[in-house]
């Protein structure tokens, strides 16, 4: 990216910033962006490149730093301190997916999201990897994955259902039903996949055998164009479907534990094992 070495904060009107790369943000955290600035100010100056609009007009496109923009509009500001840089557009682009990829906790389809959207401008695995600072390998299966289609898998690799090599093993197998048994039966010999992770991954093939690889589908069956909201809305209908799943399967599994101990405690008692002889039932004779 060719930034000059010089740059320079300054106060910058609200109304002259577009926003290049917009996301979604969950209510509880927007709400402590604009806490904590109405409490202790903005720590950090948003991020900003200057540009000329077809009238001759200043404006300016967001970098970095929308949810601090959004929280000065919130306050009623008509003005903000910003760090202005000197790029191209196709770099302020890359800056915003790269900041966005880069926070520590962002959610996990943002980051698909991030990484589809520098697939579909041309980028390589491997700039992709320089940008963001992920793993090429990483990269390189993530976007695999994008290429296929896959976005039933994608959602359950980042919300942790099936790790990704696993994954990756499943759509190689395309939509043959044995080789993607084969591939969670190696999974779970080899320790990749046990317990309640194993049930996720039964549970995700199950849905993708019905249903498709696509996780955003019309009520015809066809496939409808998945935006980043879309994406988000599925992930989190997905994690509340299966965390529900758990909590049923966890029930059960204590239920059967306590009907084991009662059973256990009436075979030890020598009388109603003699009784149960004595009706002559046929589990015990």
């Amino acid at each position: 990216m060719n930034t000059k070495t010089a740059m320079e904060i300054r106060l910058v009107p609200l109304d002259k910033i577009e926003v290049l790369n917009p996301r979604e943000r969950g209510s509880r955290a927007f709400d402590e962006i604009v806490g904590n600035i109405k409490t202790i100010g903005l720590k950090k100056p948003i991020c900003v490149t200057p540009r000329v609009d077809s009238r001759g007009e200043q404006k300016y496109l967001l970098v970095c730093g929308e949810g601090r923009l959004k929280a000065y509009r919130v306050l009623g500001e008509n003005e903000i301190p910003a760090l202005i840089v000197q790029v191209s557009d196709e770099d302020a682009f890359i800056m915003s997916l790269a900041e966005n990829i880069a926070r520590r906790q962002h959610r996990p389809l943002e980051l698909l999201v991030g990484i589809r959207q520098l697939l579909d401008k041309g980028y390589t695995t491997k700039i992709i990897a320089e940008k963001t600072g992920l793993t090429n390998s990483y990269v390189q299966a993530i976007c695999n994955l994008l290429r296929q289609g896959e976005e039933r898998l994608l959602i359950a690799v980042e919300s942790g259902s099936i790790p990704l090599n696993v994954a990756t093993t499943i759509a190689g197998a395309g939509d043959d039903d044995k080789a993607v048994q084969a591939a969670l039966q190696e999974a779970y010999e080899s320790g990749t996949l046990r317990g309640r992770q194993l049930l996720m991954a039964r549970r995700v093939i199950e849905k993708r055998q019905r249903l498709g690889r696509s996780a955003a589908r019309t009520s015809t069956g066809r496939r409808t164009d998945v935006s980043t909201v879309t994406l988000v809305r599925t992930y989190q209908n997905e994690v509340k479907r299966q965390t529900a799943l758990v909590r049923k399967a966890e029930f059960s599994q204590q239920r059967l534990l306590l009907i084991v101990g009662a059973l256990r405690q009436l075979l030890a008692d020598e009388n109603f094992v003699n009784r149960i002889f004595a009706e002559k039932c046929d589990g015990f004779s």
